[in-house]
Parts: structure tokens; sequence; C-alpha cells
């Protein structure tokens, strides 16, 4: 085993951020609907609205952090060992069956994790923010959205709302799964996480092959193409030669 620097500060600040800033979010959304009584209506309202604001905030920054950092390639989805990680979580994990995917530097995610966390990034947190502001302007004071109802972005809201709700609960769960039960904790508050070194070069060489592979892929398009435009032309050329004879 060998320690490695896995999580950059800001990867780390801005995970436990949003942590903080989800957990108050779903408090004080579930207030609003009447789910329980806190601090009342108003105040959860107030508190929802603001930050709200401050999670879009933190959300661009971030978006920004993982484009200029080329991190987004960490979310880009892969069929490679896809089956074996969904078989170890609903069977696996109980047996005590190793982890069929490795951490590296340039794989921090496992495949399942890759889709999950992808389609919370450009698919749910995309909606709550579309369905938050569409609450947050409807009938506003000046210049409102003045839809005719909210039903149906409440339901959306309330239904992205739940499967959140359920991302963290079993988010925290498999927390727990990893070496020991606050390694992975751990890991997020200091950087530093131990990953299997032969496995961490094993993965690397498949992912430098991948890469290869499609850059080879890529290289043979661009030849065909250039091939076929340059018999178009001498074809164009040869038409043109022979109606002037």
């Amino acid at each position: 085993m060998k320690k490695v620097y896995l999580y950059k500060g800001y990867e780390r600040f801005w995970h436990w951020s949003q942590s903080v800033l989800v957990f108050i979010l779903l408090i004080t959304g579930f207030e609003i609907h009447s789910s329980y009584i806190l601090i009342g209506y108003e105040n959860a309202v107030n508190i929802h609205n603001i930050t709200a604001w401050v999670f879009l905030i933190l959300t661009v920054f971030t978006l920004f952090w993982h484009i200029t950092t080329k991190e987004w390639k960490q979310y880009l989805p892969t069929t490679v060992n896809l089956k074996a990680q969904i078989e170890y979580y609903l069977v696996g994990i109980f047996n005590n069956a190793p982890h069929p995917t490795g951490k590296t530097l340039l794989s921090k995610l496992n495949p399942l994790q890759r889709i999950v966390y992808g389609g919370l990034t450009v698919l749910v947190f995309p909606v709550m923010f579309i369905t938050g502001f569409m609450y947050y302007f409807f009938q506003y004071p000046v210049q409102g959205i003045e839809l005719e109802s909210l039903e149906t972005i409440a339901v959306l809201h309330t239904l992205g709302a739940f499967f959140i709700v359920a991302f963290v609960i079993i988010h925290l769960y498999l927390m727990t799964t990893g070496s020991t039960i606050t390694s992975n904790f751990e890991a997020m508050v200091t950087g530093w996480e131990e990953i299997d070194e032969e496995e961490t070069l094993i993965i690397e060489h498949e992912m430098a092959e991948s890469v290869k592979a499609l850059i080879k892929t890529s290289d043979g398009k661009k030849k065909k193409k250039k091939k076929k435009e340059k018999k178009q032309k001498k074809d164009k050329k040869n038409k043109g030669e022979t109606l002037q004879d």
C-alpha cells in the first residue's frame, strides 16, 4: 500500500462546503413543505434562499476549477469494471469481496460513481436550480415569470430533493466501507489516501492504452477524411478536364 495525496485543497473545501449547504437546503426545504417545524416558515424560506445563492456561487467556481484543472475528466463515464462494480455493491460488499476498482490520481472515482456524480452535476442540480429560481421569481413584484401554476415545478423540485436525500444516505453508508470505518472520511479531511500501488500501475496502464487507442482511432479518421477529400478534388479536376475536352 502507498499513501498518495489524492484530494487537493479546493477539492476538499468544495466537498465539505457543498455537504453543509445541501444539508441546510434539505432541512429548510422540508420545513417549507410543512414536514416539521424547527425555525418557523419565514426563517426557513429566508435561510433556504440565501443558502441557494451561496450554493450557486460555489457551483460556478467549482465548475471553473474543474475545467481549468481538467478534473472534469474524472467524471467521464466508462463501462470498464461497471458490471463488476454494480455486483460488488449488490452482493460482494456483504461477503467481504475485494473492491473491483482501485483509485489513482487519474481515476479517483469508480465507474458507478462517475455515472451518479455526473448525473447529479448535469441533471439533478440544474433541475433544482431552475425550479428553485422559478419558485423565487414566481410573480415577482417587478417582473415575475407569471406562471399559471407552481404544481409541476413543486413536484420536480421535491422529487429532486428526495433523490438527493437518497444519495446522501447511500453516500454516508458507503463512506464507512473503506479499509477502516473512518478511512474514507480521513482521506477527504487530509487529502491523503492509501492505495494499492500495483493495482494503480495496472489501472494507469489500462487508461494509457485506452487513450492511445482513442488517439489512433482519431488519427485514422483524420487520414480517411483527408484521403477522401483528396480523391474528391482529383475527381473534380478530372471532371473539369473532361468537360474542357
